[in-house]
C-alpha cells in the first residue's frame, strides 16, 4: 500500500506526463485551436481520473496553451499578441545561445541537415504542414545543443504554442518556405563552425519572424509605435 508521500509524487508524475501527452499532441498539429477538451473521452483514452486530468489541464492554462470556459469546458488556446511577443523572448533568449555554446557532434550536424533537406523537400512539394513540422523539428534540435533538460522542457512548451500560431498563418501559406533557405543556412553556418554568423542569423530570423506574426495579428502599428516611444 502506497504511502500519502508515494502516492502524492506518483500523482504528480503521472498529472506531468497527461500534460507531456497533450502539449505533445498540439505541437505535433493534433490539436488545434479552440479545440474542446472533453474530459470523458480523454480519461477512457489515457486511463486516468478527471481530477488528475483536471490537474493537468491547471499546468497547461498556466503555460497560456489551454483555456478555461466557465461552463463551458477546456479549450485549446488561440495564441494573441501578448502570447506571441513572449514566446519570442524566451526563443532569443535559448536559441542563439545554443548555437553559441551548445555540443555540436557530427552525428548532431548530421541530424540538423536531415531536417533542413525534409523541410526543402516539403517547400518543393508545397506541403505547409511538413515545413511547420520541419521547422519545429530544427529549432528543437537547436536547444538540444544545450544538453539541458529543463531546457528541452521549455522549448517542447514553446514549440506546442508556435504550433498554435502557426494557425494564425493559414492564410499566408508563405510564412514558412521563406524560412527555409534560413534554417539551411544556420545549417550551414554550424557545419562550418561559424557559430557567431550562425547566432546573428538566428536572432534576426526570429526578429522576422515575431514581426511577421505581429502584422499578421494587427499588432505590427502598436508594436512599432512603442518601440519609437522607447528611442525617444
Amino acid at each position: 500500500m502506497n504511502t500519502p508521500a508515494d502516492g502524492t509524487a506518483e500523482h504528480a508524475h503521472t498529472t506531468a506526463w497527461i500534460a507531456s501527452v497533450l502539449r505533445s499532441r498540439i505541437a505535433a498539429g493534433e490539436l488545434t485551436p479552440g479545440s474542446k477538451l472533453s474530459e470523458e473521452p480523454l480519461c477512457a483514452a489515457l486511463g486516468v481520473s478527471r481530477n488528475t486530468l483536471r490537474q493537468a489541464f491547471t499546468t497547461l492554462a498556466g503555460e497560456s496553451i489551454v483555456t478555461r470556459i466557465p461552463n463551458r469546458g477546456v479549450f485549446v488556446a488561440s495564441p494573441g499578441v501578448e502570447e506571441v511577443r513572449e514566446i519570442y523572448r524566451v526563443r532569443r533568449m535559448i536559441e542563439p545561445a545554443a548555437v553559441l555554446w551548445g555540443e555540436l557532434t557530427p552525428g548532431v550536424l548530421d541530424e540538423l541537415e536531415a531536417i533542413v533537406q525534409r523541410a526543402q523537400q516539403a517547400k518543393d512539394s508545397g506541403s505547409v504542414p511538413d515545413m511547420a513540422d520541419a521547422n519545429q523539428a530544427l529549432h528543437g534540435a537547436v536547444v538540444a545543443l544545450t544538453g539541458s533538460a529543463s531546457l528541452q522542457e521549455l522549448m517542447d512548451r514553446v514549440l506546442a504554442e508556435m504550433r498554435l500560431v502557426f494557425y494564425t498563418m493559414a492564410s499566408a501559406p508563405d510564412f514558412h518556405s521563406h524560412y527555409v533557405d534560413r534554417n539551411v543556412m544556420l545549417v550551414k553556418h554550424l557545419r562550418a563552425g561559424e557559430r557567431q554568423e550562425a547566432a546573428e542569423g538566428l536572432r534576426a530570423y526570429l526578429d522576422e519572424a515575431e514581426a511577421e506574426l505581429l502584422a499578421h495579428l494587427g499588432a505590427g502599428r502598436d508594436s512599432h509605435s512603442g518601440i519609437r516611444q522607447q528611442a525617444g
